[in-house]
């Protein structure tokens, strides 16, 4: 960023500020005046989607309101533990800033990586040293516990593997994989519905860890997986109320001439 962009940032963070200031003042917003922190966190998670939206629609319109809105509530949050004398923004930002600069030594100091998984070491250790002063010292006490299932089945797997307990190889994820598979065919098997759940969650994180490997992330795939569907349904509807057809009428052979004709015409 420039020093000119880093001025008008500071500019519109300071006129940001002033804005939330006047908000929870005396004679501001009555709602904004019963916020709290914890109040805040759903908005906090509300926003932080419709940016990730966004970002992953390549809309970059969106991405810049919606980046100003997760940065609205991160102040907010901020100006209210302020208020409660809990600790400044500035507090937040120096001690970020001082983390960052600890767990880069390759950036900041005059340490050298042979390669990323030796960076990757380096930023454990660090990591580890820095939990003991807040008394979490096991390997997953800093994951967060309200992370998406999905989502949180990747990080286990990705620091696990930064602590060396992982599959020697893709060959035998894979192989671990088959034998989900098999396990949970043979749950539906016995009618099981409790074992079902389970072994199909054990397959789940299998195929997450695999993924893992091949430099996918199942949460933002999954995600695309998702909007792709329901953009040719989107697409199918209309296609089917151009020809006076109701997709409830309809049969699934129908539905699915449908269906490949909206993919033919994406792959044109």
């Amino acid at each position: 960023m420039s020093e000119k962009n880093h001025e008008a940032s500071a500019q519109a963070m300071k006129e940001l500020l002033g804005v939330i200031d006047a908000l929870i003042a005396p004679d501001g917003c009555p709602w904004d005046q019963e916020q709290t922190p914890h109040s805040m966190c759903d908005y906090l998670a509300e926003e932080a989607f419709e940016l990730i939206e966004g970002i992953r629609n390549k809309d970059r319109a969106e991405a810049m309101e919606e980046l100003g809105d997760v940065m609205f509530i991160l102040l907010f949050i901020a100006t209210l533990y302020e208020k409660e004398d809990a600790h400044t923004l500035a507090d937040s930002i120096n001690y970020s800033a001082a983390k960052m600069i600890r767990r880069h030594p390759h950036v900041f100091g005059d340490k050298n990586f042979k390669d990323l998984n030796e960076l990757w070491d380096n930023w454990e250790s660090t990591k580890r040293e820095e939990n003991k002063k807040t008394g979490r010292n096991r390997v997953f006490d800093s994951l967060p516990k309200g992370l998406p299932p999905l989502l949180k089945a990747y990080r286990i797997n990705s620091k696990a593997a930064r602590n060396k307990f992982t599959w020697n190889s893709d060959e035998a994820v894979e192989t671990q994989l088959k034998e989900e598979w098999q396990e949970w065919q043979e749950a539906l098997a016995d009618k099981d519905q409790s074992a079902s759940e389970q072994e199909f969650g054990d397959y789940l994180f299998t195929l997450v860890e695999l993924g893992r490997r091949k430099g996918i992330k199942a949460n933002s795939a999954l995600d695309f997986a998702n909007q792709k569907f329901l953009d040719r349904f989107g697409k199918m509807e209309e296609l089917a109320e151009m020809r006076n057809m109701v997709l409830s009428e309809l049969n699934l052979d129908e539905m699915n001439a449908l269906w490949d004709e909206v993919k033919d015409w994406e792959g044109k």
